[in-house]
């Protein structure tokens, strides 16, 4: 007797349903009884609930198979096995695909090698490579079943998944060696993806050029791959040469192909090539798809060409290439990174009016821009416009109101977020309750603060360095430098290592109370460290404010020097100091234009154009101008030689005419 089996035309449900009925007959308990995952067990729970089968249990009735005649080379009920080992392994219950395996081998019965395959698809689905990989081994020895590349790729392709691509490769040459079987494209494609994940690029373009040999064409997915790896690796020319091979090779470049290509050049950075390869696209008749127009967008946004994120948005929807939801996210988030939170609002509600819903992350970037740019008010009604439409707030979207309004100086009100944060079963983490202690800080509530970093220990959660930077700054803000200097001692015993903004922090207390010294100090530690923790100018302005106010104007000189030999540019802060430090301590005042000439030739020489223009700009708005010997490095600097001396001429021209 032939049942349908998973395979046939018929509907899930119905395969499933006829699968239950051929259990029943065949007088044995169906798998997905094990296995409460099944939507199938679920719908017919009542009626298995109380069958049950014992690990003794025969899982196949004996009198449906007694006396079956052959037919050829088969029996009756094989295709019967067949048809359970296929559903016992779409609900990947392997105890019972043992026993099935074990009965026919007893009984003699055929095993083909699509039994097995639906074995390691479920052996993949479930996580366990090394289970496929035995699976395998036993085939032949165990039950008799020849092994081909299709039995070979499905493993393989099992332990990719898994992301275990060491293994991979030596599973590959185990068996190419070993067990004699002859690779085809698609596993050369699986090996050669699986070097390129370790990085082991050139390794792949070894095999890529041993497929010919083998008498294997590469094809798309091939190039595509490797491409993709050598992209990776940022031999992008590489990768662009393979693309002209692949043409030439009969190969037709697909749109996967030029999306990997304009990715990477987007990630460098190079939009005008990345725009050359789009129209490249078009003349080798393919055309874009969302996954380009997402990439060119998001490369546009990395380089803050907002505008013409926006148009392309617009060419998209020209061009009847539907945008989603990553469409509309990047360019809302590039919005609010410059501060255009308000043109981030009305790409929202076109979102909207296409039918896109936003998600959390667009709200969270909203609120915190919003904010940012000081419209607070329009933030809360964004939250409330959020709540109404049904979208439900998660932690990141918590996390961006609390920090939000702790910034606009109303921390009680976040406090009462945070409460309802709670209670909607979302457990805060270290930077919601770090933004609550900032919020206390700021507005000069240090017991709150301290009671909401007790309230993380209660809560058990767990600090970081960031809480422990927020409250080590706002202890020494608040003038309370012995409870900084214990709170900095424990964050060292717990193993943190303090950021920039910690040691600046403490070296501000010192600076605050008076201890030079001890901020010197501190500073000559950090400077023995990391690269992550080295001073910045915000670090150096904070010694050079202590030094100058302490009258100690040499030693702030040297360390401004010193300051400018690591490669640390000053700015507008530092000339401030300086400038009110030669007005105010020195004898006979000065009003500072020798000292920021000075500092102005000193940059121009290192070639530090960007702090140069900031500090030419300074001087001009005080009325200082630059010596004319300065202003001509300054604008050597700045200009390249053979467009500055074509813009004189063209001045004189002008002038002369």
């Amino acid at each position: 007797m032939r049942f349908s089996n998973s395979n046939s035309k018929n509907s899930k449900r119905l395969t499933s349903q006829l699968y239950f009925v051929q259990c029943k007959f065949l007088n044995f308990s169906p798998p997905f009884c094990l296995n409460s995952a099944s939507s199938v067990s679920q719908q017919k729970s009542s009626e298995i609930e109380e069958e049950s089968v014992s690990d003794n249990e025969s899982p196949l009735s004996d009198e449906i198979f007694r006396a079956s005649p052959k037919l050829g080379f088969y029996k009756l009920g094989d295709s019967t096995f067949s048809s359970i080992v296929e559903n016992c392994a779409n609900s990947c219950d392997f105890r019972w695909i043992e026993k099935i395996f074990y009965r026919m081998k007893r009984e003699g019965r055929v095993f083909r090698e699509k039994n097995f395959i639906v074995v390691f698809r479920a052996y993949g689905k479930a996580q366990l490579p090394e289970e496929a990989v035995m699976l395998f081994d036993r085939m032949v020895d165990e039950f008799g079943c020849r092994r081909t590349v299709r039995s070979f790729n499905s493993v393989l392709n099992v332990i990719c998944r898994a992301g275990q691509f060491c293994r991979a490769l030596e599973f590959y040459s185990y068996a190419v060696g070993s067990k004699n079987i002859m690779p085809n494209v698609l596993t050369f494609n699986l090996v050669i993806k699986a070097m390129c994940k370790l990085r082991l690029v050139d390794r792949a373009i070894e095999l890529f050029r041993e497929m010919t040999v083998r008498k294997c064409t590469p094809d798309a997915f091939s190039y595509c791959t490797l491409m993709d790896g050598l992209c990776k690796e940022d031999r992008i020319e590489e990768a662009v040469s393979l693309l002209d091979e692949m043409q030439i090779d009969g190969s037709f470049p697909s749109t996967v192909a030029f999306n990997v290509l304009i990715n990477a050049l987007c990630r460098k950075g190079d939009m005008a090539r990345a725009a050359k390869m789009v129209d490249n696209m078009y003349f080798k008749g393919c055309v874009p798809n969302d996954v380009t127009y997402n990439t060119l967008i998001h490369g546009l946004c990395l380089k803050g060409k907002l505008d013409k994120a926006i148009s392309l948005l617009y060419q998209m929807v020209s061009n009847r290439c539907q945008p989603n939801d990553v469409t509309y996210g990047t360019i809302i988030n590039g919005l609010v990174k410059q501060q255009r939170a308000v043109d981030g609002i009305h790409l929202l509600v076109s979102m909207e009016e296409r039918g896109h819903r936003p998600n959390e992350y667009v709200y969270s970037a909203l609120l915190s821009g919003l904010f940012k740019q000081g419209r607070s008010e329009e933030a809360k009604r964004l939250w409330k416009e959020m709540i109404e439409k049904g979208c439900k707030p998660n932690n990141v979207v918590y996390s961006a109101l609390i920090d939000g309004l702790c910034g606009d100086g109303k921390p009680e009100d976040a406090k009462e977020i945070l409460s309802a944060m709670i209670n909607a079963g979302l457990a805060p983490n270290a930077f919601t309750y770090s933004s609550l202690m900032k919020g206390y800080f700021r507005i000069g509530r240090a017991p709150e603060a301290l009671l909401v970093w007790k309230e993380m220990e209660s809560k058990n959660c767990i600090r970081n360095e960031v809480c422990y930077t927020v409250l080590i700054h706002g202890l020494c803000e608040d003038g309370r430098l012995k409870e900084a200097m214990m709170v900095w001692r424990h964050m060292l015993g717990r193993g943190y290592k303090p950021d920039t903004i910690a040691y600046s922090s403490l070296i501000h207390g010192f600076c605050k109370a008076g201890l030079i010294e001890q901020g010197l100090n501190v500073f000559n530690e950090m400077i023995c460290l990391e690269v992550e923790s080295q001073p910045d100018v915000i670090t150096y302005n904070i010694l050079f404010n202590g030094l100058c106010n302490n009258n100690r104007i040499s030693r702030a000189i040297d360390l401004l020097n010193f300051m400018l030999d690591r490669g640390c540019d000053p700015d507008i802060c530092t000339c401030n100091i300086f400038l009110k430090t030669v007005a105010e301590k020195l004898c006979p005042p000065q009003d500072g234009r020798e000292f920021l000439d000075e500092l102005l030739v000193r940059l121009c020489n290192r070639r530090r154009g960007l702090a140069a223009s900031k500090i030419v700009q300074l001087m001009l708005l005080k009325c200082l101008p630059p010596k004319a010997t300065t202003w001509e490095k300054v604008l050597q600097g700045c200009c390249k030689h053979k467009k500055m001396i074509a813009g004189i001429e063209d001045c004189w021209r002008n002038l002369l005419r």
